[in-house]
């Protein structure tokens, strides 16, 4: 029996589980792992479903639950480490923890399923080919799914598809379309895939057959050729860093009795050696700037002064009554008064609580729940004749956002970064793929940027990230240790700094509306 065979004799159930393995396996195509062909081929295995004969309404809705199961198991597996949180940090019980996270990955997958359950649609709705809805609508569907995963309810877009091919030939489109366009290629490859699946041993679809492969060949060498175009260059002198990775237990960073732990940490830390750039992590100070003790900044910044360092603080800056921000500072010869860049992109429930859940806060016992901002268009901080741009945490999966900046700063004719800057706290996860997937993670920004990225955290992933999205020096996990290093400033724009996600959506809407063109013509004829 051929694989079309089997996969046509499945039940509903089976098919149900099928979809629910297929997406778990997604694990495997993100970091740690990067086996990036896994999230093609099991997309495909998807997608061969959707694309099954059928004109009905049963058709429709199979493959909404179907793209459903796929969805929950892809994100159920890939953010599994917040049970680590909810359980360790949340206090709640793991069966709570495993059903809480179920709850959130479920609702992010409708919009899985609605991009399935939408081509099904539209094929039947303007009498369009599988072939016709698998490689322009359904790929311009999925896309959309996911833009809105990254931006409707503040966003939750970690291991959307494209992050799993940092590593692959689509690597070379990051620079001009983003790891949005990322994913509709993969769509638009595992489609191609799943039409050769649906059609092998039909009569009359040779030519098809043959040009499915030809464009996956034509993608990947594309890819290739892109990977060898230098949309940025080097600029200026390469600065001296040191990037701190304090490793402070979760559980005893906001602890009384270790918090004139922290602060002392810190400042041997930062006071051991000086540097063009010395940076700690998100929040290493762990008060706000109004409890700590009156010296402790003035003696930093006397340090930063002295010896012609620049340092970059990670904060709670306290603006009086309840106002409060997750911050960095940064002390310097140039400046007379602290840089300071706040978080502008905060997650709910640890950083701002959404309309009527207060109550969910208090009972996680969340710290600092709600912060303010300064805005998304922040200014960068110069550094020995370099550019920097901050960003904290979990803002790095933004890259619409990132690329925002710096298109302003072009925009303005001022100073565009030339080295981003990441200051994250991932201890809240443990020893989990949280951490190789955040890095992934701002690997994926400086592809699309060609700017190197600093990543000073906690427990890991500290690193140095180069143009190429090449991880040139990283520290192990859950040490305490420095790492020093020289890097070069980057200039030039990207086609994504320009044009940010407009270019994947774009290609989604001609994917679209070009179906509309062919099933009129085809209707007409």
């Amino acid at each position: 029996m051929s694989l079309r065979s089997m996969l046509s004799s499945l039940s509903a159930r089976s098919s149900f589980l099928l979809a629910l393995v297929a997406g778990g396996l997604n694990v495997l195509s993100f970091a740690p792992f990067h086996f990036w062909p896994v999230q093609i081929l099991s997309l495909a295995l998807l997608f061969s479903q959707i694309l099954r004969e059928g004109d009905d309404a049963i058709s429709r809705k199979r493959a909404g639950w179907l793209a459903w199961a796929y969805g929950l198991g892809w994100l159920t597996a890939s953010t599994s480490w917040l049970v680590y949180a909810m359980t360790v940090f949340g206090g709640l019980p793991g069966v709570l923890s495993l059903l809480a996270l179920m709850f959130l990955t479920g609702a992010l997958s409708i919009y899985v399923a609605a991009a399935a359950w939408g081509t099904r649609w539209l094929q039947q709705r303007w009498k369009i080919s599988s072939t016709v809805a698998g490689l322009l609508v359904l790929p311009g569907l999925f896309t959309v799914a996911e833009w809105l995963r990254i931006c409707f309810l503040t966003g939750f877009p970690w291991t959307i598809s494209g992050y799993a091919h940092t590593h692959s030939p689509l690597a070379g489109f990051a620079p001009v379309i983003g790891v949005l366009g990322l994913g509709w290629l993969n769509a638009l490859l595992a489609a191609a895939l799943a039409l050769l699946l649906v059609n092998v041993g039909t009569v009359g679809n040779r030519k098809q057959n043959l040009a499915l492969p030809a464009l996956v060949l034509v993608v990947f060498v594309a890819g290739f050729g892109l990977q060898q175009i230098n949309w940025t260059k080097p600029q200026g002198q390469a600065i001296q860093v040191r990037l701190l990775q304090g490793n402070v237990a979760q559980d005893m960073k906001f602890s009384q009795e270790h918090l004139n732990d922290s602060l002392t940490l810190y400042h041997d830390m930062i006071t051991q050696t000086p540097a063009d750039l010395i940076v700690t992590p998100e929040t290493a100070l762990p008060m706000l700037t109004s409890q700590l003790p009156p010296d402790y900044l003035p003696l930093l910044n006397s340090f930063a002064q002295d010896s012609a360092s620049t340092v970059i603080l990670g904060v709670g800056v306290h603006d009086g009554a309840d106002k409060y921000s997750n911050s960095v500072l940064g002390m310097s010869r140039q400046y007379a008064q602290p840089y300071r860049y706040d978080k502008h992109h905060l997650v709910p429930f640890g950083e701002f609580i959404p309309p009527g859940f207060r109550w969910f806060v208090n009972m996680m016992s969340i710290p600092m729940g709600e912060f303010s901002t300064s805005g998304p268009i922040q200014p960068a901080m110069k550094v020995a004749g370099q550019w920097v741009m901050p960003n904290i945490c979990y803002e790095d999966l933004f890259g619409e956002e990132i690329a925002a900046q710096l298109s302003a700063q072009h925009t303005a004719g001022q100073p565009v970064a030339s080295i981003l800057l990441n200051a994250s706290n991932l201890a809240w996860y443990g020893n989990s793929f949280a951490i190789p997937q955040h890095l992934q993670i701002s690997q994926m920004r400086v592809l699309e940027t060609g700017r190197p990225m600093l990543r000073a955290t906690n427990t890991g992933a500290t690193a140095v990230i180069v143009p190429g999205g090449v991880v040139e020096q990283l520290l192990p996990e859950n040490t305490r240790a420095v790492l020093a290093a020289n890097v070069h400033g980057y200039t030039g724009m990207t086609p994504y700094i320009l044009i940010g996600n407009f270019g994947a959506l774009g290609l989604s809407v001609l994917g679209i509306l070009l179906a509309f063109v062919l099933g009129r013509k085809e209707k007409n004829r």
